[in-house]
Formats: structure tokens, C-alpha cells, sequence
């Protein structure tokens, strides 16, 4: 890192008093004085301005995973730790230095990086957009990421729509507001990076109630965005978002929340009203929005030779994908699908709760988390319960056998945002038979379209007719990422690939939203990222949850990240190799 995390000064973990009306005008009325001149700013300038954005969150990198440890109550110098410094540094650091690989490049040679162009297996365009580097590649061996475009783009389109703003502008200044998520502490630095580099807006950030206690820190770290009015950051709960969400100065909204927000924002308040309006196509909000709303995650195994340690290895990472950030993530994992029928079932089951079983218990910071815990876990039969819980942690659960035939299950239709996890049989032992139910089922009984995983064995797929069966099933899944072999939570740490709900929704069935965030490449025309994975790999993921030097890693991949600097690799492999 550039700067000692010792040099910043302390800030005091607190939430922030609600910013008043005067203050929010004031805020807002620079912001549009300013929206222009951001908007003509010179290539080199965004370039500065990115990277003294990216100094001033490294100075206060180690000060802000401190608040948010305290924040959770995670221990500092644990394994847990380690989550922090990747949910909050090592994704900002990341993404603002891609964020200046493609301005550089835009000057350099008129249009930003990507990998090689594709096919998918229904004849769209597909162009590969990680590794991102040879450091990527060489930490993160086998894996790729390739964005899928929708029907009708042409290789000429992507080349010459992607970083449309620096090609064509579309607007000569706006004022975006962005209001923030509460359990991923990267989610607002990555939301108003998007609309202020990808798409030239100032900015307006209201931090949710839940983190608002970041907000100094990203007050202090994006100290010259502030001072030059191109970024302001407010506080508040639904009552100061409402006032901005109405305010005349703000052009458009940027949401990342549920879905039950979005709807309050543009049809109004639920009841026969909203749902007139709703059949009428009469929304109450005449702005723009874009909005990432969660999901009800599926995960799809698919049968093949597995052994005991490839099972094992792939029910941890199911089991990481449902515990990080104590199960407080939109892409965490939800509902397991396995195959009727399938010899295997139990031994991977039984592999999921070994791996829940040594687990740490969390606090349930997010509100509300231990009634949705137990409103999704009354009255089953089988509920089972990991961990000794104290001081008001909840148990890692699992609720295996769930009729995937009950159109009234509730773990199918919504969002649990809680540590459940679900399981459910569909279709047989045949791998093709079970893709084409799975995926079915996913689509149409599942509530949500962000984000969704299959699990694949390499032999099974050397048969052409698997093969095929997996490409087909990946270009009919409608979520906006799918991750083969690894949880679809990489695609939203890398930063080149978009992050986003499947363009399949409307405004009067939001499912988990519309438009894309992250996309350091400033794609357009995307249908979806996907995310190919070894079937196991070594060392393991950081974010598995048996690592054991996960804080030393992550802490070290920040500072790697900054400059991708190849003199920080021999340091993050040592601490990955004691994982």
C-alpha cells in the first residue's frame, strides 16, 4: 500500500446523525452546480481523480475493518476478520485500479481491455473479461469469466458501444443518487464508482442505517471527489431517502436493497392502489432507477463420479456461500437442488453439515434476522441446527427434503436473508434430464434472478452430450450470473465482469432488479457473466470457511491490489498456502 493504514487518525465507529433538509439541499444543489464540469472532465483527469479516490481508501482501509469487525462482532486477528478486509479494501482497491486500466486504455488506444471473443452454444456473442491480468491468472488458475450478450449484438456493437459515455455522451451532467446497502460495506464505494466512472455522474450517496458508522471513513477517503462537488455523502433512514428520492435536483436513483424498497419508490405504498397502478403502468416515480435486489440463490448438482474428497470440497463451498457475512449477502446460497434419486445425496448432505458443524457462529447484525429465521423455520419437520448458540447468535440451518412440487413454499418465493439453507430434489440420476428440470425449476419457481450455481463434474462433461446439456443450461438460466464449480459471489469481487439481475424483468416484477453495476470493461448489452471453476482447487478459496489465514490473506491481497504489484504475490501466496 501506498499509505500506512498507522497514519490515519481513529474515526469513532457511531452512526452519524441524519443529515438535515438545509444540509441535503445544500448537498445537492453543489452536486448540480458541478454535474457539467464532471461530465467534460479530461480522460487524465478521471485518471487522477480514481486513483486519489483509491490513495485516500487505502489510508483508511485497516481503520474501517476494524469499525465493521466491532460493527459484526468478529474478533480481530480470526480467520473471520479476513472477511472484511475482502467485503470492504480489497474490492474497492481492486476496482478503482481497473477503473484507471480503462481510462488509460480508452486514451491509449480508444476503447477499454477485454479477452477473446466467443460463441455461445445458441450462436450469441460472448467476450471473456477475467483473468484481467497474469496475476489473476496465476492466483486464480482455471478460472474464467466470459460475459454473454443478448440476442441481436454483434461483435462490431461491443466494440463500439462498450465505455459509450467517453464515445458518445449521453448527457452533458447528472446527478445520480445512490442509496446504500447496509451489509456489504463495498457495495455503495462500487455503486458510485459505476455511475461516476462507467457512466459520468456526480453522485449523492445516503448510507443505509445499518453501516452509516462507514460513512466517515468514505468521507475521508474520497475526500478530493467530495471537495470538488462531484460526490456528497448524506445519512438518514427511509425518511431522508424519501426527501431525496422526491428532491427536484436529483435526476435518477440507484438502489441496492429488496425489492419491497423498490416497489415503495416507484409504485407507492403496497395496497389496491400500487396495484392498480401497477396494471395500469402508472408509476409514481418519473425518474430513471437501476436496482440490485437480492434472490433466492439455487444451487444445481449435477450427478457424476464424484469422490468423497470432491464432495466434500464442493459442500464446503456451498456451505462458505451460505455462511459469509453471517449469510447477510444477497448471492448467498439458498435453495440446493440435488437429483431424485441420486446415490450421492446423503453423502453430500452429510458433507454440507460436517462443514456447517465447524463453522463459527455470527451475530445476526442485519435487522430483523432472527424473525425471518423463525418464521422460515416453523413448523418443518426436519430442521437441522449447527452450533451451540450464545449471546443471541443463530444457528447455520439446514432444511433438507423440501417438496420441490409445493407451489405455497415459502423458502421458494422469498428471500430468507437469514443462515437457512434449503434442500430439494427435482428430475433423476440422468445429467440431462435433471439440467433440464433443474433449470426449469429455477427459473420458474425460484423468486429472483441474480444470481445461480452449478455444480459439474470435469469427467461427466468430457461426454459431448453433457457438455452441450450444461451450455444450454447456462444460456437458459435468466440470472444475471452463474458460477460453475464456485460461488457466484466471485463475480462480483472481480470487478471486470458486471454485476446485475438477468434483463428479463420489469418494472412491475422487479425480481432482483435492473441494470449493471461494477463492468470495469463499460460493456453494454449484457445478458449475463459466467464464472467456470475448477472442480476443486488448492490452495483453497479464502472465502471457504475452514481457512485459517484468511485476515493475513486478504489483507495482503489489498495491497497487492493497489498497484498490481507482482513484488506483493510471493507474500499473498505464503499466507494462501497456510489457508
Amino acid at each position: 500500500m501506498s499509505a500506512s493504514p498507522s497514519m490515519t487518525a481513529p474515526i469513532a465507529a457511531d452512526t452519524p446523525r441524519p443529515t438535515e433538509a438545509r444540509r441535503i439541499d445544500e448537498a445537492v444543489g453543489r452536486l448540480r452546480d458541478n454535474a457539467a464540469r464532471f461530465a467534460h472532465l479530461s480522460l487524465d483527469q478521471r485518471v487522477a481523480l480514481a486513483r486519489a479516490m483509491q490513495v485516500g481508501y487505502v489510508r483508511v482501509a485497516e481503520e474501517s475493518v476494524r469499525a465493521a469487525c466491532a460493527a459484526k462482532g468478529i474478533s480481530l486477528g480470526t480467520p473471520l476478520e479476513g472477511e472484511e478486509w475482502c467485503l470492504g479494501p480489497w474490492f474497492v482497491v481492486r476496482h478503482l485500479r481497473l477503473i484507471q486500466g480503462s481510462l488509460l486504455a480508452l486514451k491509449r488506444t480508444g476503447n477499454t481491455p477485454v479477452g477473446k471473443v466467443g460463441r455461445t452454444i445458441d450462436d450469441r456473442v460472448s467476450v471473456q473479461v477475467y483473468p484481467a491480468n497474469r496475476i489473476d491468472a496465476m492466483l486464480f488458475n482455471g478460472v474464467r469469466v466470459d460475459v454473454h450478450f443478448q440476442r441481436g449484438v454483434t461483435e462490431e456493437d461491443v466494440n463500439a458501444t462498450r465505455a459509450g459515455f467517453y464515445k458518445a455522451p449521453s448527457h452533458n451532467g447528472r446527478v445520480a443518487l445512490v442509496l446504500g446497502a447496509g451489509n456489504v460495506n463495498a457495495i455503495v464505494s462500487l455503486d458510485l464508482i459505476t455511475k461516476m466512472f462507467n457512466e459520468g455522474k456526480v453522485c449523492v450517496v445516503k448510507m443505509n442505517p445499518v453501516n452509516a458508522y462507514l460513512g466517515p471513513y468514505l468521507e475521508q477517503a474520497y475526500a478530493a471527489a467530495i471537495r470538488e462537488g462531484f460526490l456528497a455523502i448524506l445519512y438518514g433512514d427511509a425518511n431522508e431517502g424519501a426527501y431525496l428520492v422526491a428532491h427536484p435536483g436529483i435526476d435518477e436513483i440507484h438502489i441496492t436493497g429488496s425489492d419491497r424498497t423498490y416497489d415503495g419508490i416507484v409504485w407507492g405504498p403496497p395496497g389496491v392502489e400500487r396495484d392498480q397502478r401497477k396494471a395500469d403502468g402508472r408509476p409514481i416515480l418519473s425518474k430513471p432507477i437501476t436496482a440490485e435486489l437480492g434472490n433466492v440463490s439455487p444451487v444445481m448438482v449435477i450427478p457424476g463420479p464424484y469422490s468423497d474428497r470432491e464432495l466434500a470440497f464442493q459442500a464446503e463451498d456451498v456451505a462458505s456461500a451460505l455462511t459469509y457475512n453471517a449469510s447477510f449477502d444477497c448471492n448467498a446460497a439458498k435453495v440446493v437442488i440435488t437429483p431424485k434419486g441420486w446415490a450421492l445425496r446423503e453423502r453430500f448432505l452429510q458433507y454440507v453439515e460436517r462443514a456447517l458443524a465447524a463453522a463459527p457462529l455470527r451475530q445476526p447484525y442485519y435487522p430483523g434476522a432472527r424473525e425471518r429465521w423463525q418464521a422460515f423455520t416453523a413448523g418443518r419437520g426436519d430442521v437441522r441446527r449447527f452450533g451451540s448458540t450464545v449471546d443471541g447468535q443463530l444457528p447455520w440451518t439446514l432444511c433438507p427434503g423440501l417438496d420441490s412440487d409445493n407451489r405455497d413454499e415459502r423458502a421458494f418465493r422469498e428471500e430468507s436473508f437469514c443462515p437457512v439453507l434449503f434442500e430439494t430434489s427435482v428430475g433423476s440420476p440422468d445429467p440431462l434430464d435433471f439440467l433440464d428440470q433443474a433449470v426449469a425449476f429455477a427459473n420458474d419457481r425460484l423468486w429472483g434472478t441474480l444470481n445461480a450455481t452449478l455444480i459439474a463434474h470435469p469427467r461427466s462433461v468430457k461426454d459431448h452430450r453433457v457438455s452441450a446439456a450444461l451450455d444450454r443450461a447456462i444460456v437458459a438460466l435468466r440470472y444475471g450470473a452463474v458460477g460453475v464449480n464456485a460461488f457466484p459471489g466471485l463475480l462480483f469481487a472481480y470487478g471486470t465482469p458486471p454485476w446485475g439481475a438477468h434483463p428479463s424483468s420489469s418494472p412491475a416484477d422487479i425480481q432482483s432488479g435492473t441494470g449493471w453495476v461494477h463492468n470495469t470493461p463499460m460493456l453494454a448489452g449484457i445478458e449475463k457473466a459466467v464464472a467456470r471453476h475448477p472442480l476443486t482447487v488448492k490452495p483453497k478459496p479464502a472465502y471457504h470457511l475452514s481457512h485459517r489465514t484468511a485476515h493475513v490473506l486478504l489483507r495482503r491481497m489489498t495491497a497487492l491490489e493497489e498497484r498490481a504489484s507482482w513484488a506483493k504475490v510471493p507474500g499473498v501466496v505464503a499466507a494462501a498456502m497456510g489457508g
